[in-house]
């Protein structure tokens, strides 16, 4: 049986979109997965073009796999690169045997026979496409409900490789979910660029129903005990939808709200659609609605015009909200961007912005886990580390481990935090 390898960059749609890959080639190709490349048949790269780094990272991982991979064996390139990047990749790296955009996973067995094929066509349609299953973990399963976005961000180079945002069908999303618990998930994790946007377009004949209404329908399935989402839009963070994420006891109590700045003016600047009040106003309803929620973002900082007043905003929204959890960076221009060629923040004045911003967070998290030592949660076990150890989540999306092993796997257990650390804390089983 051949041989696949795979690295996945970037999010866990990039995550999901490899599982869909490794399940076709499996049941179409007949490929069986290794963690080395070295002895695999076909190597692929599943990319991420959101910042600079990533797009570095691939064309320094393939002249490594050329290098050292067996004969015979292919590279593919797949993912959000792959869209945007198309046939350059193959002049850049003429041993490429073919590209896969990130809107046409469902055409990789056609590729893989085609040398030098290139397939990145952001307007094809693989909403009701009936993927063969696939999935990493036993224990929780990632589900798009959505592909492409119809933001227009102006730091945002996603519309250009993922299209135009198309809603999958919910009976078709409630299979999946139906599929995944029956073979031993107890938690769900849902998909796509704006979830709460879910509904604003379908490509066939299908029943419309928006992200409230879908969170309701799935929270049926017995067995079912967890769901999480991300990302959702502050934009569409209304009334309706703040009150089923309180309300509904298999809804997690937590969410991620992706800020991108604290000041109004950068936020128009951005095309975010929303101001520094709204975004603070939508917090608020949500802690009156759910106390305890835990609430992580997303942050960039020196975007173009950026001045100290504007950062001052952002540093006000982080003391006023305290964020359980930041993903921060500086500004990365991204082609095809509306901001790709304005004025550029100084990078020395960048770099210390940033490092001022994640200081703080470190504050913050340290003071927010203090809080946590002595008390107890409900943890769904999903991972071995090491030394002995296994890790999972709570409700609030604390990770935490405890001594044990495998056969504490996909169950929940009443957990007292003992020992706390930025990134983990640390607990034992209650009897």
């Amino acid at each position: 049986m051949p041989k696949l390898f795979i690295e996945t960059l970037g999010c866990a749609m990039n995550s999901r979109d490899s599982e869909h890959i490794i399940a076709q080639l499996r049941e179409r190709e007949g490929y069986t997965t290794t963690q080395e490349f070295k002895e695999a048949d076909l190597i692929l790269i599943n990319t991420c073009s959101v910042r600079e780094r990533p797009v570095h990272k691939l064309f320094s991982e393939l002249g490594v796999f050329h290098k050292k991979k067996k004969e015979g064996a292919k590279i593919g390139v797949c993912g959000c690169t792959a869209s945007h990047l198309g046939e350059e990749i193959i002049k850049r790296a003429p041993y490429v045997n073919f590209v896969l955009g990130a809107r046409n996973v469902s055409k990789i067995s056609e590729v893989l026979h085609k040398d030098r094929a290139v397939e990145t066509d952001i307007n094809y349609d693989e909403s009701e496409f009936a993927f063969n299953d696939f999935r990493t973990s036993a224990y929780k399963a990632f589900i798009n409900i959505s592909i492409g976005c119809d933001k227009a961000c102006t730091f945002c180079i996603v519309p250009k490789t993922r299209g135009d945002e198309i809603s999958i069908p919910a009976d078709l999303i409630i299979n999946e979910a139906q599929k995944a618990v029956n073979a031993g998930a107890k938690e769900i994790f849902l998909l796509g660029q704006n979830v709460n946007n879910y509904g604003r377009r379908f490509s066939g004949d299908t029943q419309k129903i928006n992200f409230t209404e879908l969170l309701h329908r799935l929270s049926k399935i017995e067995k079912l005990e967890r769901i999480r989402f991300t990302s959702p839009h502050p934009f569409h963070m209304d009334d309706a939808f703040i009150k089923e994420f309180a309300h509904n006891p298999k809804i997690c109590n937590s969410i991620h709200m992706p800020l991108q700045s604290g000041s109004t003016k950068i936020l128009k600047a951005m095309k975010r659609g929303y101001t520094k009040e709204w975004f603070i106003n939508r917090v608020e309803k949500l802690r009156a609605e759910s106390p305890g929620v835990s609430i992580s973002t997303d942050i960039i900082v020196a975007f173009p015009g950026e001045n100290d007043e504007d950062f001052a905003d952002t540093i006000d929204v982080m003391k006023r909200v305290r964020f359980d959890q930041i993903f921060s960076f500086k500004y990365s221009p991204r082609p095809e961007t509306e901001a790709e060629h304005l004025p550029q923040i100084d990078s020395e004045i960048a770099s210390q912005r940033l490092s001022y911003l994640q200081t703080l967070n470190n504050e913050i998290l340290d003071e927010i886990h203090a809080e946590c030592l002595g008390n107890s949660y409900r943890v769904y076990f999903e991972d071995l580390i090491h030394d002995g150890y296994v890790s999972g989540r709570s409700d609030n999306n604390l990770l935490i481990k405890v001594k044990g092993s495998e056969e504490l796997l996909g169950t929940f257990h009443e957990v007292k935090v003992n020992a706390i650390g930025r990134t983990i804390l640390t607990g034992e089983i209650l009897a």
